[in-house]
């Protein structure tokens, strides 16, 4: 018995060492992204014990003295805190649903483009915005909506209305924000979407134009149900960090203004600023901690709720 065990594992072995030896090009050309990965997603979880300190410089992460959950109290003492929660889970569910019917819309137009020099035109002028700075964007937005000579506040003075003070009325900046996050990141996923659509077997296509399947129904038919594996781990990837608002997006757009807080204000925001006036360490790794366990088990429940309803397109 003894003999064929140590066969068996004999077996395993060489067959590792030869998948090793296999693919040990692959591995090589991956390792800069692992160790990437490594020292900055996996390393820096060991600096998750300050959520759970008072932390202080003097005694280091290791010899300041427990705090138990007083750092995560923060989070819910105050009205503004569960304020932020709410409008960070509403404003990225609303981000998500947008973007994935913006960018699978953009990829259904672009793939019926049928001149490659405009097709490559489109691209770059989509995906350009994905690489501008959220703080070029808030002079860009800051350009349109300013009181005194803004873009927006001139075209209504132009046709008899009233300038309007964006940047002191909450209840316009949940729509302005859904926008401009459009124009940044559609560009990028369409690119996504495109890129799973050209693997789409052009047979589908032929068959349900011998058929008489008009451009519509091989969309609604064929594009949409092959694209939906793509699209739902897209959505659940999303969903992972539904709880991490886009740091550059709240504070740089809005300009950091007091007024906009009731529909701006997100935890990403609300932890910095609480951190700039307390400096208290422990209190912002509590809330990157809090942050993280919520997204962890929303990615759970999502992809308990596709497999319920389609096993095949769950993430796991």
């Amino acid at each position: 018995m003894a003999t064929s065990e140590f066969r068996h594992y004999s077996h395993r072995k060489s067959g590792f060492i030869s998948t090793l030896n296999h693919n040990k090009w692959l591995l090589f050309m991956s390792a800069p992204a692992m160790l990437a990965v490594i020292l900055f997603s996996y390393v820096p979880i060991f600096g998750v014990v300050l959520a759970f300190k008072k932390y202080n410089f003097t005694d280091g992460i290791f010899g300041s003295p427990w705090a138990g959950f007083d750092n995560f109290k923060y989070l819910f003492a105050t009205r503004d805190a569960f304020n932020s929660t709410i409008n960070t889970i509403y404003l990225n569910a609303v981000f998500i649903i947008f973007s994935l019917a913006g960018s699978v819309l953009v990829a259904l137009l672009m793939m019926e483009v049928r001149s490659r020099r405009l097709t490559k035109a489109y691209q770059t002028a989509l995906f350009f915005p994905y690489f501008i700075s959220w703080v070029i964007v808030g002079y860009f937005v800051y350009a349109l909506l300013n009181y005194d000579s803004g873009t927006i506040n001139r075209l209504l003075g132009s046709v008899g209305q009233e300038a309007v003070q964006w940047y002191t009325k909450p209840q316009y900046w949940p729509v302005i924000l859904v926008l401009v996050y459009m124009w940044k990141y559609v560009g990028y996923y369409s690119l996504i979407y495109m890129a799973g659509m050209l693997g789409i077997d052009k047979e589908y296509y032929e068959a349900a134009m011998i058929d008489g399947a008009t451009k519509f129904q091989q969309i609604r038919k064929i594009t949409l149900p092959l694209l939906m594996p793509l699209m739902t781990i897209m959505v659940l990837m999303q969903v992972g960090r539904i709880f991490f608002a886009d740091f550059g997006l709240f504070y740089n757009v809005t300009q950091n203004s007091g007024a906009l807080y009731s529909t701006t204000d997100v935890i990403d925001t609300y932890v910095f600023r609480t951190f700039r006036v307390l400096g208290d360490a422990g209190m912002a790794t509590a809330a990157g901690f809090y942050q993280a366990i919520c997204g962890l088990v929303l990615v759970y429940i999502s992809n308990w709720c596709v497999r319920k309803v389609s096993p095949d397109d769950a993430l796991f």
